[in-house]
């Protein structure tokens, strides 16, 4: 798979509501990065193993459900196994039913049809707005 096609099976999960990666997706020796994460959490984690337990862990403890996941632009880089996405995820809180939408820009590499690198920039504040906003 290229990095379009895996961004688009990530895509899809996010909008059917399943965890982001599975075992097929991620490579052995995948590296998850967040390097704006909120304080108390992880800005990296390494392994297939760790980034399933830790993406697992936060998608039971989500209080909302995703609606969409919009990919504004995918940017080609020099390395072909490597995009650059901007993308906004939507989202509907599960007790008051308000959306929100917050955006985010994710580096992929993929090598050999799976994820070996998901660099994820998040802005914290947008997101706790939003969660606030949709959680009001």
């Amino acid at each position: 798979m290229t990095p379009r096609e895996v961004f688009e099976r990530m895509r899809q999960n996010w909008i059917a509501n399943e965890t982001v990666f599975d075992d097929d997706s991620l490579a052995g020796d995948v590296i998850l990065e967040m390097p704006f994460a909120a304080p108390g959490r992880p800005s990296r984690i390494e392994g297939r193993d760790a980034v399933l337990a830790f993406i697992r862990a936060g998608h039971a403890d989500l209080p909302f459900r995703f609606d969409d996941c919009r990919a504004l632009a995918v940017h080609d880089t020099a390395d072909p196994g490597t995009i650059v996405v901007e993308y906004e995820l939507a989202a509907t809180m599960a007790e008051t039913g308000v959306s929100a939408a917050a955006p985010f820009v994710g580096v992929l590499t993929v090598r050999e049809g799976r994820i070996s690198r998901w660099r994820e920039y998040q802005n914290p504040l947008a997101i706790a707005w939003a969660l606030q906003t949709a959680a009001s």
